[in-house]
């Protein structure tokens, strides 16, 4: 609050009479603690438990196995407005992992709550409405973006998809999200072949973000980019999230960058979640040796970064 605000009465409140003595507001204080009702934790944004998809495979293998594990057994929870990272190597179940929270593929089993949408038993109606709340951004935005849109037209198109606002109050809201993350408005009207990789990014994060959405997937989101380009993708996010007060799933396969980003980690190693927990703890004190091995990989320095600067 501001100093002029600090020790003010809440609009609409009563002056307290000049009589009451100091002993009669303290009692009364004292009271009004002793039967408060404490105040439960908030319940998270998104909340897995043993999450579970396999694929099977056409033939049997040699062994007699004919399935595949994507995923086995997953469970974390992510509070709102935070970043929760998933790591692991290539084919360990990070985008499978992706996809089910986002609910394009169905789990096997488990569950996955977003914003309270259970997303393995969403009706017709209810899938639209999560389709608003969750959004991903995928590693290659040239596969997410039509050609031959503008790149106006490519951050508007979420917006006629799900039939919101006029012509006038979709330009509008283009402009707002281009200019949140950062992208100059002369480039409205190119398309996206003039754009480099950096700025193609920005144009599928403003995509993602002009439906505004509660919690966005970003699978391997910064994996392409050039370190210099990276690192001001991740300063662009953790400015969104700050002002927008938006909640992340981080899937990345480097350790760096998931540990420069995130409030909690999960660590993923062939379909399995090996641990997880405050990014702190994993990186300083990992307890499995797969996550052991993945730091010792890490090339030194890493830098001044510790964790997401909140």
């Amino acid at each position: 609050a501001d100093e002029e605000s600090v020790g003010a009465s809440p609009a609409g409140a009563e002056a307290r009479p000049a009589g009451v003595d100091a002993a009669e507001a303290t009692v009364t204080t004292a009271d009004t603690a002793a039967t408060a009702t404490p105040a439960s934790p908030a319940a998270p944004l998104l909340s897995v438990r043993d999450l579970t998809r396999v694929y099977a495979r056409p033939e049997a293998t040699a062994e007699g196995r004919a399935d595949v594990i994507g995923i086995e057994g997953v469970s974390f929870d992510v509070a709102e407005g935070s970043t929760h990272g998933v790591v692991g190597e290539s084919g360990s179940g990070k985008t499978t992992l992706g996809k089910a929270i986002a609910g394009l593929i169905a789990p096997d089993s488990g569950t996955a709550v977003v914003a309270g949408y259970d997303v393995a038993r969403l009706g017709k109606r209810e899938r639209r409405e999560f389709r608003r709340t969750v959004q991903l951004v995928h590693q290659n935005p040239y596969t997410a973006i039509d050609p031959k849109f503008t790149i106006a037209a490519a951050i508007e198109e979420p917006l006629v998809n799900f039939r919101i606002g006029t012509r006038a109050e979709r330009r509008a809201r283009v402009a707002e999200v281009m200019e949140q993350v950062a992208l100059p408005a002369e480039l409205a009207g190119r398309r996206p072949r003039e754009l480099s990789g950096g700025q193609l990014q920005r144009v599928a994060i403003a995509r993602a973000l002009v439906i505004e959405p509660r919690l966005v997937v970003f699978d391997e989101a910064v994996s392409a980019l050039d370190v210099t380009v990276q690192a001001q993708i991740l300063r662009l996010l953790e400015r969104l999230q700050r002002e927008l007060d938006l909640t992340y799933l981080f899937i990345s396969h480097d350790l760096a960058v998931v540990r420069q980003i995130s409030d909690t980690v999960s660590v993923v190693s062939r379909g399995h979640q090996v641990e997880s927990g405050p990014a702190g703890e994993i990186f300083e004190r990992p307890r499995d040796p797969y996550t052991r091995r993945l730091l010792s990989a890490i090339p030194r320095p890493l830098g001044a970064v510790s964790g997401p600067s909140r």
